[in-house]
């Protein structure tokens, strides 16, 4: 008996010791996120206490000019900057991704995994320094010739991020059809459907929602990019009449002009809104993606 208890006692230890340890973490990670929304609010309210400045006309503004005088709060070509090079940019690495997936979980496996996976991996390790690089010495000079204009703009920035999320989009979407039960599979093959039927008619809608949530996770990684994008968009502030003309974006902004401004002037509470917003957008983009993964559980 005594034995018993000998060995019970170092086990409770062990699991009292492990609960507070995750108690730990958790109120660490939950102080930590509702510290840093707390500060970015509060420093980017600012904007919002200054004269003749509220937020509708913040967000649907189109002059931005907050040395200016008098100064100008508009950050709507900043806003439609990130959404338009973000959804470009998933619209052209959605469809690499998703048929990337299916070759390398149910055309050709084994060619899949060895060759075309370590490619995607290294795709996912490159610094974005230099795709932006890359994307200024060999795009843009593409672009330059082939189309009108500089080269630098949503079109050039849309390319360099579609490059950049496309091992996100590749990996979700090549875990979810790995995932499927291989019963829908077989069962479909039982009533005589081709590989292609059954990829097209039970693969593809059952993994739906799965294949969306890696589209939504890579619109995310697009929206917060900053260094690729500012190297190639042009970082002009306004919108853009075609894909071909500059632009710029929320996360090109605040880091272009933050180091440029003094704290609690304007112009900082201004970059600390825009802040705000791209964090309250990157709120949604999470939100969406647990939507989605509630609906995707076969």
């Amino acid at each position: 008996m005594q034995d018993k208890q000998r060995v019970v006692k170092p086990h409770l230890a062990e699991e009292w010791v492990g609960k507070i340890y995750t108690l730990l973490c958790i109120f660490f990670l939950i102080v930590t996120i509702f510290s840093m929304v707390y500060f970015v609010a509060s420093k980017g309210i600012g904007t919002f206490l200054l004269p003749n400045v509220n937020v509708l006309d913040f967000l649907t503004g189109l002059k931005w000019a907050p040395e200016g005088s008098p100064p100008a709060f508009g950050a709507l070509p900043f806003i439609v900057g990130s959404f338009t090079t973000s959804i470009l940019a998933a619209l052209i690495a959605a469809p690499l991704g998703i048929c990337a997936a299916i070759f390398m979980t149910e055309i050709m496996p084994g060619a899949g995994r060895r060759y075309l996976q370590p490619v995607i991996e290294l795709l996912a390790g490159i610094p974005s320094v230099v795709y932006g690089f890359i994307g200024l010495s060999v795009l843009v000079p593409f672009l330059r010739d082939v189309f009108p204009g500089q080269g630098i703009g949503i079109a050039a920035g849309s390319i360099v991020l579609s490059i950049m999320i496309l091992p996100t989009i590749t990996t979700i979407a090549a875990d979810a059809l790995a995932g499927l039960p291989n019963s829908l599979k077989e069962g479909s093959y039982a009533l005589g459907a081709t590989r292609w039927q059954t990829i097209y008619r039970i693969i593809l809608p059952t993994t739906l929602p799965a294949l969306l949530t890696g589209v939504v996770l890579g619109i995310s990684r697009a929206f917060g990019e900053a260094l690729a994008v500012q190297m190639v968009i042009g970082n002009a502030p306004h919108i853009p009449k075609s894909l071909f003309e500059s632009t710029s974006t929320l996360t090109s902004v605040i880091t272009l002009s933050m180091g440029n401004t003094v704290s609690g002037s304007p112009h900082n509470s201004a970059l600390w809104s825009l802040a705000f917003i791209l964090m309250a957008m990157t709120f949604v983009f999470v939100f969406i993606v647990r939507w989605l993964e509630r609906r995707s559980k076969v």
